[in-house]
């Protein structure tokens, strides 16, 4: 098995909580690509789209958009939503089966950390047209809120980093490093210009969203997959402290996040 069938199966088993738990992509990124491209694009390609989160922001924003999902699971639900301009086609970041100049815009909204890099930026190249737009976009784990609720997550998060370490869980997986984007970005010398963008979005959250934002990352489903005795007391402990510090209200968070940009 290859690394691309390793990363698209990680993801099978939590589309809905996936789908539920995590932000959709604010308007702001939206704004900044439409800004570089000097235009409303006619395509926009989201590689590695998910349920498509990432890709019903373009609705309104975009001619045409095209999701591209390796996963069946995530892809099923991308296909119920309604966005009447969307298309989903279940295939590779690095291999689209898409025509060569066909978009004005690709995106990878925290996904590009599953890719290969070198292969998906050739294929992102052969996809846009001159003068297109690659962005990747990515969330910092936890969200801004309550120090409590933070510290619990990212204890939470450390106990997952150890086991995933192990060489049972750490085979089934291939990942790069998000802190190399915008270098492959320009090593890649497929764009005139690049630059890393950073901002926020605040959402509406509950204690019961907040757990299942760290339940949607793959390095702990993969761990509930195979081993689930390493880590069930740990989540009970997780879910505990957070409904005690949250109860039943509702409240702000912040995702912050990292937009690498190039410009073809």
């Amino acid at each position: 098995m290859n690394s691309n069938e390793k990363n698209a199966q990680r993801f099978t088993g939590f589309a809905e909580v996936y789908e539920k738990a995590r932000p959709s992509v604010p308007l702001y990124p939206v704004r900044v690509i439409c800004s570089y491209l000097g235009k409303k694009p006619e395509v926009v390609v989201d590689l590695g789209c998910g349920t498509g989160l990432s890709t019903t922001v373009w609705e309104s924003a975009a001619d045409r958009v095209v999701g591209i999902e390796p996963s069946g699971d995530m892809i099923a639900i991308a296909r119920q939503k309604t966005c009447e301009n969307a298309e989903f086609i279940q295939a590779y970041a690095d291999n689209t089966t898409l025509p060569d100049n066909f978009a004005d815009v690709a995106v990878c909204s925290q996904s590009f950390h599953w890719m290969e890099p070198v292969a998906t930026l050739k294929e992102v190249n052969r996809i846009l047209k001159p003068g297109g737009v690659f962005a990747t976009i990515d969330c910092d784990w936890p969200p801004v809120t309550l120090w409590q609720a933070e510290k619990a997550y990212m204890t939470l998060y450390r106990k997952v980093k150890d086991i995933e370490s192990t060489a049972a869980i750490n085979s089934t997986f291939v990942r790069y490093s998000k802190n190399n984007h915008l270098k492959n970005i320009q090593n890649s010398g497929y764009f005139r210009y690049s630059r890393e963008i950073l901002f926020s979005n605040t959402e509406k959250c509950t204690a019961k969203r907040f757990v299942n934002i760290i339940l949607s990352q793959g390095s702990l489903q993969a761990i509930l997959k195979r081993s689930p005795a390493l880590i069930q007391n740990d989540i009970k402990a997780f879910t505990d402290t957070i409904n005690s510090i949250y109860g039943d209200s509702e409240f702000d968070i912040d995702f912050c996040y990292r937009m690498r940009i190039g410009i073809k």
